[in-house]
């Protein structure tokens, strides 16, 4: 159908070109349509057209039809070793129902991945709808999450010394925001994964439409305090429900987090205690979360794992300096790269925990791998050994498979505290 109503005879070429501003409703509309098409409520909309970056977010036209579209926040995220490094959050992918298997996707992400080589970011990240799509682009699923639904009537949570100290009170989670966000900013450097929130990131904890709490309070905030320091907070919302034993309510957690042990202990305690209810749902924790160790009987948790958070190397070299390692490490990768063939050959990665170098090289390689395991194992979530096991990863050297895991493990599990 034609601007003026008649139909098209003839089809359009696709246009594949920079967001204008005055388009961004029909390109966000074209990609709610690809989510299913259910209204967002407005003040969801208004935040990401706020976040919005026009000069980083691509559209497919046909016409005067938007098809498909992407973007890519401008992030910094947190590598193992505490380094921030800037990383493409790659977002809003959504190709409309009646162009598939046209292109249209590849086409976006050959010109996005140039461009995020071309701004001198070396990662870029995103959350997958379908994992299927984006290993063919060098994705590889780099963090974890879990998921539980706490029997609190029938589990205890018991804490460290010091848990009975922390103090906490109740908030209005708007007028707390900023020591919030202080606490999130302090964790930021110790978690792999972790995104250091640009402004107007903040807001999106607080987002609270009537129309999403399905039967759920407002959101509700307790914040944490010791000494005088607000050392942690919680985000959460109640759902009251009613059996023929009485009370059977909901706790529904957001957000936790602490500074230290005693206070994530308090929080969690706090949460699982909550007059009238008898269950604590939590939704994207760290796999390593302190609360699996703290219960009385996991089981009745029923934990839940999941993948998150998908990493690509836009630059393999960049990339592998910017982060630290475990143990030393030098071994020379044999990199598959067909997408993004500038990172394709090899490359000598020697590091430790204080640094790393990463450089083209003409020595024999040690490993062979394409950069979707490189993006895998790039945070220090998941194990090159894992991956050599599942043959993905072919060991060249005898013992370098062993040397590269150790240096590439982290402490802390990486995590993806919020989705974009």
């Amino acid at each position: 159908m034609n601007a003026d109503g008649t139909d098209r005879t003839t089809t359009d070429p696709l246009d594949l070109r920079v967001l204008r501003r005055d388009e961004w409703d029909r390109w966000y509309d074209t990609l709610l349509r690809a989510f299913g098409g259910v209204p967002e409520p407005a003040e969801e909309r208004a935040l990401f057209n706020s976040l919005t970056d026009f000069d980083r977010s691509l559209g497919v036209w046909e016409g005067d039809a938007c098809v498909g579209t992407a973007g890519a926040y401008r992030f910094r995220m947190s590598v193992p070793g505490g380094a921030e490094v800037p990383t493409a959050g790659v977002t809003m992918v959504g190709v409309a129902a009646t162009h598939r298997r046209r292109g249209v996707l590849t086409s976006m992400m050959r010109r996005q991945l140039d461009d995020i080589r071309s701004w001198g970011e070396p990662l870029a990240a995103l959350t997958a709808s379908e994992p299927a799509i984006y290993g063919r682009f060098g994705y590889g699923a780099a963090t974890f999450q879990v998921s539980a639904e706490i029997d609190t009537g029938r589990v205890r949570l018991s804490g460290p010394a010091g848990t009975d100290d922390v103090r906490l009170r109740y908030a209005a989670p708007a007028e707390v925001l900023e020591v919030c966000e202080a606490v999130y900013a302090r964790l930021v450097p110790g978690r792999p994964g972790m995104l250091a929130r640009q402004p107007g990131w903040e807001r999106l904890g607080l987002l609270d439409p009537e129309s999403g709490r399905d039967g759920a309070s407002p959101l509700q905030c307790v914040v944490a305090s010791r000494d005088g320091e607000v050392t942690g907070y919680a985000r959460f919302r109640v759902r009251p429900g009613w059996g023929q034993g009485g009370a059977e309510g909901t706790v529904l957690l957001t957000d936790l987090e602490g500074l230290d042990p005693a206070t994530r202990a308090a929080l969690w305690r706090f949460l699982a205690g909550i007059d009238l209810t008898t269950t604590l749902s939590v939704r994207n924790r760290p796999a390593d979360d302190g609360w699996q160790f703290q219960v009385s009987d996991l089981r009745r948790c029923v934990p839940r794992p999941r993948d998150v958070l998908y990493v690509r190397l836009v630059d393999v070299g960049a990339a592998l300096a910017a982060r630290t390692y475990r143990a030393p490490v030098d071994v020379v990768f044999e990199v598959e790269d067909a997408f993004c063939p500038w990172n394709a050959g090899r490359w000598r990665l020697a590091g430790n925990e204080k640094g790393a170098s990463c450089v083209p090289a003409s020595d024999p390689a040690d490993l062979a791998l394409s950069v979707r395991e490189l993006g895998a194992a790039y945070l220090g979530g998941v194990s090159l050994t894992a991956l050599g096991g599942a043959g993905r990863v072919r060991e060249l050297r005898p013992g370098a498979l062993a040397e590269a895991a150790l240096g590439f493990g982290s402490d802390l599990a990486p995590w993806l505290p919020h989705g974009f």
